[in-house]
């Protein structure tokens, strides 16, 4: 996958998700060093982008996920880069505690399987979408600052 702020931004929420469930040393100590670097790859390619380095085009990378929408209705995402990354990181610490009971689904009654696998899937969409609107938000503010006044 190609990285845009969009991707850069769901790995790094999720490294700030790992840092917050673990009090191993080393554990923390490796995510540390994850978090740096991804922090400076999203400083270069916004500075890069800025710089008019990175064609505008390749600002982006749709998820462009194929599912039924009907009954798999998610939530329009909208809003300022800010709102957007909050947003994702929300969905992000929602979709940790959805996953944390699948990892125990035998233990989950057969009556309530159904609703945890369609929860997954919903949030996981609205992951997608939010990296896919942070990546359409950040491309159109340096669209904004490369076109003539």
């Amino acid at each position: 996958m190609a990285e845009t702020l969009g991707t850069l931004s769901d790995k790094l929420t999720i490294v700030k998700l790992k840092q917050w469930h673990t009090e191993d040393g080393a554990r923390l100590a490796s995510l540390a060093r994850q978090q740096t670097q991804l922090q400076e790859e999203m400083d270069h390619f916004i500075a890069a982008a800025v710089a008019g380095d990175i064609p505008i085009e390749k600002l982006t990378f749709a998820a462009n996920k194929v599912y039924k929408k009907e009954g798999n209705e998610v939530r329009e995402i909208s809003g300022s880069l800010g709102e957007i990354f909050s947003t994702l990181a929300e969905i992000n610490c929602r979709l940790w505690h959805v996953q944390e009971t699948v990892y125990d689904f035998e233990k989950i009654p057969v009556s309530e399987k159904d609703n945890v696998i369609k929860d997954l899937a919903v949030v996981n969409l609205e992951r997608n979408n939010c990296i896919d609107e942070l990546d359409r938000t950040f491309q159109s503010v340096i669209r904004s600052i490369h076109q003539p006044a």
